[in-house]
């Protein structure tokens, strides 16, 4: 039976070779990334050391009309995707705990030289041996793991503020698209009013025989048509409030109305502005401590080359003699052929692609942010170009042309042609509104940054920086 080291020799080599005894727990919460400047000041739900999951977060029915910033606000206390985020950084904190603990030691009880035959039948002649041994890791093995583990959990955290900016830009999105059918429906509505008196005038002009029935009938196609427009609106309106609903985890019945202002117009800041504050974003700011992380890897694949020192000792008693003694032993592997050779190839090469990566990175940035911005400057410019041009204009003809038509002027079919290209021309407009706050959040999104000064900015009110939920 081979007998290796003392356990006082063994923990004197562990303080000889560096590595730590213990490690203490790391600290909380330091894993989480600085937030961004977009959001900042909403409160973010973050799970506490309990494994218990957050109760729903629930909006009352009879609360009013939803504002952008509470349906953001909404959204990062309840966003199952969030929390999915901000539950894996609380595993990786665990993970780091783990990867900072010396190997428990071993307790061995061996008894021979008994149950045979004669004199060593009973354990008159045993011998008892008690051994405790402690593997070493060598190499600075464990600083390595607890090293890599601290950067895995900071890539956690950038993972949930980069999930986070993509759930405010989401929310947003759907707000902004709920507020649009939300006006829609009204447009809608004002179609429906316009088409049903358009319908009584002629209806009283053909009473009085000063047209033909026929303009009638048409008139009555036109305004099915706009009541089946109308309804549509309103089926359009129950699913983009369904859909922000979803973006907290809610229902449908705790969006009742969406209180936004479309028609604030801002011009888009220069590209080169955005493109040097989109470096804040998490998509390019995680990749230096995703390059530490593969530094960290290589080192610990490194110290993988080194044999850990497997130390023992312990006492033998002598049942014949009633004597004891001593024991102590040593072993270690031998590196003669796996020196961890491969791993550490690879760990280098894992180094050099993160490099690239983050270059990728960046490129694949910039041109989503180029399209999304030029996709911003588009509907900015039409939306001004209809609220400006265009929409005056047709309502001017449409107003003309109901006139002339009442004094018997112009026709049916120019009334209708008139009133036709209005309500395209403010449906088109509301199109426009649209685009254009959907695109600022999504550059929003992408520069990780509020696109629009505060003072022009909707919905922004000063809020504490500290209100948030743990």
């Amino acid at each position: 039976m081979h007998r290796r080291g003392t356990l006082t020799a063994a923990l004197a080599a562990l303080v000889a070779v560096g590595a730590p005894v213990g490690c203490a727990a790391p600290p909380r919460d330091a894993g989480w990334a600085e937030r961004r400047p977009l959001g900042r000041e909403l409160p973010v739900s973050r799970p506490s050391a309990s494994a218990d999951a957050p109760e729903p977060v629930r909006r009352p029915a009879d609360a009013g009309p939803l504002g952008l910033r509470e349906a953001l606000a909404l959204a990062l206390l309840g966003n199952p995707e969030l929390a999915v985020a901000s539950w894996q950084v609380r595993v990786r904190e665990g993970e780091l705990l783990q990867a900072g603990l010396l190997p428990n030691p071993e307790l061995e009880v061996e008894v021979e030289e008994f149950g045979g035959s004669d004199d060593r039948a009973a354990f008159d002649s045993a011998e008892t041996t008690v051994v405790m041994s402690q593997v070493i890791p060598l190499g600075g093995k464990i600083g390595a793991g607890a090293r890599v583990a601290e950067l895995e959990r900071d890539l956690a955290g950038w993972d949930f503020e980069a999930t986070r900016l993509e759930v405010l830009a989401a929310t947003a999105m759907a707000f902004v698209r709920a507020v649009a059918a939300q006006r829609r429906l009204a447009l809608a509505e004002e179609s429906l009013e316009l088409a049903e008196q358009v319908f009584e005038v002629i209806r009283e002009r053909v009473a009085a025989g000063k047209v033909s029935p026929l303009e009638e009938n048409r008139s009555g196609v036109a305004l099915a048509a706009t009541r089946i427009a109308r309804a549509r609106a309103e089926r359009s309106l129950l699913a983009a409030r369904s859909q922000l609903a979803a973006r907290w985890g809610g229902g449908v019945d705790e969006v009742a109305a969406v209180e936004g202002d479309l028609e604030r117009l801002v011009a888009p800041p220069a590209l080169a502005r955005l493109t040097e504050t989109a470096s804040q974003s998490p998509r390019i700011a995680r990749w230096e401590a995703e390059t530490a992380h593969r530094l960290a890897a290589l080192a610990r694949e490194e110290s993988a080359a080194w044999p850990d020192l497997t130390a023992s000792g312990g006492l033998s008693r002598f049942e014949e003699t009633d004597d004891w003694a001593f024991i102590a032993g040593l072993s270690i592997d031998l590196p003669f052929f796996d020196r961890n050779q491969g791993g550490v190839e690879a760990a280098k090469h894992e180094v050099a692609r993160a490099r690239e990566q983050r270059r990728a990175a960046v490129v694949s940035l910039r041109a989503a942010l180029a399209m999304a911005y030029y996709e911003l400057v588009a509907a900015f410019e039409e939306a001004t170009s209809l609220r400006d041009e265009v929409l005056p204009a047709a309502r001017r003809a449409f107003d003309a042309s109901r006139e002339a038509y009442e004094r018997g002027k112009v026709g049916y079919l120019d009334v209708l042609d008139a009133q036709r290209t209005l309500f395209e021309v403010r449906g088109q407009y509301v199109d426009a509104l649209s685009s254009y706050h959907e695109s600022v959040a999504e550059v929003e999104g992408l520069v990780a940054a509020p696109l629009l000064p505060e003072a022009d900015a909707p919905d922004r009110e000063e809020k504490d920086d500290d209100d948030e939920s743990d």
